[in-house]
């Protein structure tokens, strides 16, 4: 067996020389052009750029260089000097056939796309197509087709003006079917936390980082996914508060940190020790560890009444503002400690220790990420998070709160603007009212749905702005099939992804501008806005040369799809809207106006404008006017039982990727180079398994349903994880991952515990 010190693991900090190391080599292999230091140095500033990377929020007190590692490797692999020219089509070696062997990093490097392209199926390459040739042909196709057969989905990345637009035109064409890259990830936040606090978003504002006594993370990996996080917990650490982490994972991020802002600290290699507990749970074993923390919580308030001292509970917050506390703590009291351990795989004195520091804090923020959503019970573990908030107040007071963070840079905000399926989202009066048509009242199918409808045949034409849908979502084999199946594929994008290379009967991709480009229209360059994790908005105005004068942007390219498909309404303003995107801005106000008042006038705000959350202002839009307290029915977030030979799959991200993008094989958090063909388990797994660290493994997904999923070629890797808890990277194990294996709630796909086998070879 392995000992503990020879496995995998970068003992050194995040941040740091690493960082720097990091960006540098993505610029050198990403060509991006010198000018792209002058681009970082505008990333979230006022009159500047927002990241096209996460939505973590900008600081209105902002520093020198505000951006991380993984925002600097978007911008340069966006900025990049290659382009993919029609001309790329010309060479034998690139039919799209033969593109299916090239792997997801190899097909971005081909650079910028720089002209629209239609497929041709009798040579199986894209050619040039004009703007017009394709706009007509997308349009007399949508046309044809049953209005409930097609599907217009959102990557997250638009901005509100261009996502407005094409919430407008799925409606005008006839359904609600606007499924967002948000139901793969945070819809159980919309969900889970609307249910319990009335909010779907998170509860806090950026002050409230800087007032808070304790963060306490739930899978949620700050190294990776949302560097620019490391310096508020630095902050928090230098002031003395305290940080507990639970996470199956050992996340660096979460570890150590030096700032690379701190000229000191770069020099001497002083790092800050973040978390001050680590808890390596089992794979879905949250509601557990959170249940044993809220049952210490309970017995010490009991103990207090008892003996006469102060309450640990805030039972006046709680009577006036909550309900459902009296059952939830009974069922503290009557938690087995035993099943709790067993559960969660922490010990009893592990959780007493965290809850201690919970007690301890008088204002405590919970953060987390898909390590929460993605479970067949992700609603409960949210549940439980805000149980646990609530007994001591910590929803609605400065320094305290319930932070999701959310992963691409507008995911929140177009769901805000109307990408949405769920018609009680969306104020359809006040869409009738400006546009002069009656929107469709029927719900719209959302990624679940819509990909079960490309099994059966009943989605006959996908619609996607931006992403890389084919590769995100799961069943990705059947996925193939189905896709290419449909009568008409339309990607919007700015460079070549696997999702091209599976085209529909009718196929087309569609270039667009980058963020970072000057978006020139007819009353000069426009100005887009995106919405962050903590409902701020923000402008975003760039200013590069595009890469090609063939390019529209994302906005143009929704108008003229619109203008060719649905029938033409004086107040269907089309043209004028690309012409000024501040006209769009006045329809977003129109229709939002309490979350956009005098939007044009606040948009440049240092650090965005706020528009308001209920449940910050201790306000619950809930059914019962109140937050309410869930007691949960299971001890775990799974949707099946363990088994002997049976795993709990994690699916999770490196440090050289961004969701479906990826940037290199360096995952140095991890000490893992070279390969994402891996397998990570702990050694005495892999000993009791009777395997061998090194030896080449297929997963096979255990679920009963007549599907036969395996993933081969998997190299096993002795790494320090909870017993029973393997995990791989997404999205090449999202072909594991059944399309029914889902949050009950909220159909968000349950990538953080899929029962899995190992099979040698």
């Amino acid at each position: 067996m392995a000992e503990e010190t020879d496995l995998p693991h970068d003992s050194g900090p995040a941040g740091g020389w690493g960082s720097m190391q990091g960006m540098a080599r993505i610029l050198g292999e990403s060509h991006a052009s010198p000018m792209v230091l002058r681009s970082l140095r505008r990333q979230n500033k006022p009159k500047g750029v927002m990241c096209g990377s996460c939505a973590w929020p900008k600081p209105a007190n902002y520093s020198a260089f505000e951006f991380c590692e993984n925002g600097a490797k978007a911008t340069m692999w966006e900025l990049t000097s290659a382009r993919c020219t029609p001309e790329f089509w010309a060479d034998d070696a690139h039919t799209v056939t033969r593109l299916r062997e090239w792997n997801d990093h190899d097909l971005e490097l081909t650079g910028r796309l720089t002209h629209p392209l239609r497929y041709d199926a009798a040579t199986d390459r894209y050619q040039a197509v004009s703007w017009d040739e394709a706009f007509a042909a997308i349009g007399a196709s949508l046309q044809a087709l049953p209005k409930e057969s097609a599907v217009f989905y959102a990557s997250g990345h638009a901005g509100l003006e261009a996502s407005y637009l094409y919430a407008l035109l799925a409606r005008a064409y006839g359904n609600n079917n606007l499924p967002q890259s948000s139901n793969m990830c945070h819809e159980t936040t919309s969900v889970g936390l609307t249910k319990v606090i009335g909010s779907p978003v998170g509860t806090i504002v950026w002050e409230d980082l800087e007032k808070t006594d304790a963060f306490f993370f739930f899978g949620q990996n700050p190294g990776t996914n949302s560097p620019r996080f490391l310096h508020p917990l630095k902050d928090l650490k230098d002031r003395g508060g305290k940080i507990v982490t639970f996470n199956p994972v050992i996340e660096q991020g979460l570890v150590s940190f030096v700032d690379p802002q701190n000229p000191l600290a770069m020099l001497t290699g002083k790092e800050t020790i973040i978390s001050d507990q680590y808890h390596q749970l089992k794979a879905g074993g949250d509601v557990a560890a959170i249940l044993g923390m809220c049952k210490y919580v309970v017995e010490a308030d009991d103990k207090a009444k008892a003996e006469g001292k102060a309450e640990v509970i805030d039972h006046a917050f709680i009577k006036q503002h909550t309900t459902g506390c009296e059952e939830f703590i009974q069922s503290c009291r009557d938690a087995d400690w035993a099943e709790i351990e067993r559960e969660s795989g922490l010990t009893e004195a592990a959780l007493r220790e965290a809850a201690a520091v919970y007690i301890a804090a008088e204002k405590v923020i919970g953060v987390y990420g898909m390590g929460l959503t993605q479970h067949t019970h992700g609603a409960l573990n949210i549940a439980m998070l805000v149980n646990l908030l609530l007994l001591r107040g910590n929803i609605g007071k400065p320094g305290a709160g319930c932070c999701p963070v959310r992963g691409h840079s507008n995911v929140q905000g177009q769901r805000t603007v109307g990408i949405a399926e769920k018609t009680k989202l969306v104020p359809l009066d006040k869409l009738k009212a400006l546009f002069g048509f009656d929107p469709p009242t029927e719900d719209g199918m959302n990624i679940v749905a819509a990909v079960q409808g490309l099994f059966e045949g009943k989605v006959k034409a996908f619609v996607s702005l931006g992403g890389n849908l084919l590769r995100a979502v799961p069943d990705q084999k059947r996925m193939e099939t189905a896709w290419s199946a449909q009568e008409l594929t339309v990607m919007i994008s700015t460079k070549l992804n696997r999702s091209h290379l599976f085209p529909g009967k009718n196929a087309f991709i569609l270039p667009c501008l980058g963020r970072f480009e000057a978006d020139e229209q007819a009353t000069g360059n426009q100005t887009i806005t995106t919405e962050d994790s903590f409902s701020m908005i923000s402008a975003s105005i760039g200013d590069r040369p595009p890469p090609s004068d063939a390019l529209k942007s994302e906005l143009a390219i929704v108008t003229g799809i619109a203008k060719a498909t649905v029938p033409a309404r004086a107040e269907l303003k089309w043209d004028e809207w690309t012409a000024d995107y501040g006209l769009v801005r006045d329809l977003i106000e129109f229709t939002y106006p309490d979350d956009f008042r005098d939007y044009n006038a606040r948009m440049y705000d240092a650090g965005g404008f706020y528009r308001g959350n209920g449940a910050h202002e201790r306000i619950w839009k809930t059914p019962e006017g109140k937050a309410v307290f869930t007691t949960p029915g299971q001890l775990n977030s799974l949707g099946f039982k363990d088994a002997p030979g049976r795993y709990r799959l994690i699916t999770m991200r490196s440090n050289d990727q961004f969701n479906t993008t990826i940037y290199g094989y360096s995952d140095r958090l991890r000490g893992l180079e070279g390969s994402r063909d891996i397998l990570l388990m702990c050694p005495e797994d892999i000993d009791e398994a009777g395997l061998r660290d090194g030896q080449m493994l297929t997963l096979v997904t255990d679920v009963d349903d007549g599907q036969d999923r395996r993933l081969g070629g998997l190299k096993l890797t002795a790494y320090k994880l909870p017993r029973g808890t393997i995990a791989g990277y997404y999205p090449e194990c999202n072909v594991l991952v059944p399309i029914g294996h889902h949050d009950e709630l909220s159909q968000t796909p349950a990538s953080k515990s899929v029962p899995v086998r190992i099979e040698a070879g």
